[in-house]
């Protein structure tokens, strides 16, 4: 039976503070985000008790509500009710909250995470289409010099090439600044004679400079940081020009003057700077693996259902997007997600077979197709293992188990889909298709049966079934 996510979307601002206590909306993927003047007033048990509400986290200064796959639609509702998301005086920039260390930590992880979940529907649309043109040309199926190959992968490679621009026009709206400047500004790391300079100290002995400064060699096709740094300090030089740009001349001075400074900052400090810290973050997960081996992706299988609870895991987006750009592979977090996302769709089945809540079943079995079929897990980890406790567990001991193996088996994706019985083809090494095929379907076989036995063994407290009264 469909939701009526009007009614849902009244009773939850009824129990945050109605809607006098909301400052700021937004969503991502599955949450409502609130920003609340008083986080006193909620009553998280009774947001929680609302049906369609998987759960409720508080974290960075915000109140976030689970609805699911439908937040859109809950989202939509909500504005009906006030002046919220960009008309909030928050997004509006009129009111200013204190910082402190710990507010500037959940700001900056804020940020990346509301930056890039807008953008993972076409990064997950653009690599699955890679992926079946991977996997046609490997069949012999489509000619690696065919047109027909080269438009497909073409179509596929598109979102991932300008994704410096699609970064900057994401974070435009999380710094509050103009949008269509922080595109053209990211673009200019796109521009093909830039490019081509850019090439040309690489291959070569000679330096490029602006204004007699030299410019560090760069490629951003496929790059997060660099234009998201960008955005952030455009955001205080388009401050700083309004200010000093009187209003007559505003219209064109202003912009032009934005462009001019803003740019080559961008060029010779915070582009460079944006890749470094890429590059660290990646030097960081290799070294660690180096260290530790397969141990490395275990722990991240048996901890990333904590991370998604927290929101934390949309933080390694940037990080994997930049390592599949080196090497044209990933084979730390990704791989480990196969284990995490495959075992809570066992867990949910066996909650499922176990229950005698008919409420419970139904939600166990559409959280299970979730996870299995679209590697989306929050349905089953807030629908069935929080809720429950016990196949948490079940989800978490599996999660480290198949991520060694993955990681003894050294699978690595080679594109950014949320691992699932369809998607786990990312898997397949182009170099070994046979061998690495094997370990994808017995790990992902064995994903979903331990997850499900361990679940059983361990059991879990069902919920009472509600029985109708007569007023």
């Amino acid at each position: 039976m469909a939701k009526d996510y009007a009614v849902i979307t009244k009773a939850i601002v009824e129990h945050i503070g109605g809607v006098e206590n909301i400052d700021s909306v937004t969503h991502c993927m599955t949450r409502l985000r609130f920003v609340l003047k008083d986080e006193s007033k909620v009553d998280a048990a009774a947001v929680k008790a609302i049906d369609g509400v998987m759960g409720v986290v508080q974290q960075g200064g915000q109140f976030q509500i689970i609805i699911g796959n439908n937040v859109g639609k809950a989202y939509q509702e909500v504005l009906k009710m006030g002046n919220f998301g960009e008309g909030s005086e928050i997004a509006r920039g009129e009111k200013k909250e204190p910082l402190t260390l710990k507010k500037i930590g959940n700001n900056i992880l804020d940020a990346i995470v509301g930056t890039m979940s807008p953008l993972i529907p076409p990064i997950i649309g653009a690599s699955m289409l890679k992926l079946v043109v991977m996997l046609l040309q490997m069949a012999g199926v489509l000619a690696a010099d065919s047109d027909t190959y080269i438009i497909l992968n073409s179509i596929g490679d598109a979102a991932f090439y300008f994704l410096p621009v699609m970064v900057a026009a994401s974070a435009a709206k999380k710094f509050r600044t103009n949008m269509y400047l922080a595109m053209a500004i990211a673009g200019v790391l796109l521009y093909p004679d830039f490019r081509t300079l850019m090439e040309s100290v690489t291959v070569g002995d000679t330096a490029a400079h602006f204004l007699g400064v030299p410019i560090a060699s760069v490629k951003y096709t496929h790059t997060v940081i660099p234009a998201f740094c960008m955005t952030w300090i455009l955001s205080y030089i388009e401050r700083f020009i309004d200010r000093i740009t009187p209003a007559v001349t505003k219209n064109f001075l202003k912009p032009m003057l934005i462009i001019l400074i803003a740019a080559p900052i961008g060029i010779l400090i915070v582009g460079p700077a944006g890749i470094m810290i890429g590059e660290g973050i990646s030097a960081f997960i290799y070294f660690v693996q180096a260290k530790i081996g397969f141990l490395a992706v275990g722990i991240m299988g048996a901890i990333w259902p904590l991370l998604v609870i927290t929101g934390m895991h949309r933080v390694f987006t940037p990080t994997i997007l930049q390592t599949i750009s080196d090497t044209g592979m990933e084979g730390t977090v990704m791989p480990s997600e196969i284990g995490a996302n495959l075992s809570l769709g066992g867990v949910s089945l066996a909650v499922a077979l176990r229950t005698k809540n008919s409420e419970l079943r139904q939600t166990a079995l559409a959280a299970a197709s979730s996870a299995l079929i679209a590697g989306t897990t929050e349905p089953a980890l807030y629908g069935v293992a929080v809720r429950l406790k016990r196949p948490l567990i079940a989800s978490l001991i599996t999660g480290f188990v198949c991520g060694c193996l993955a990681g003894i088996a050294g699978l690595a994706s080679r594109s950014m889909v949320s691992p699932s019985v369809l998607t786990v083809i990312q898997f397949i090494d182009p170099a070994n298709p046979t061998t690495s095929i094997l370990w994808i379907v017995g790990i992902t076989l064995l994903s979903i049966v331990l997850s499900f036995v361990l679940t059983l063994v361990i059991g879990f407290e069902d919920l009472p079934e509600e029985k109708e009264t007569n007023a």
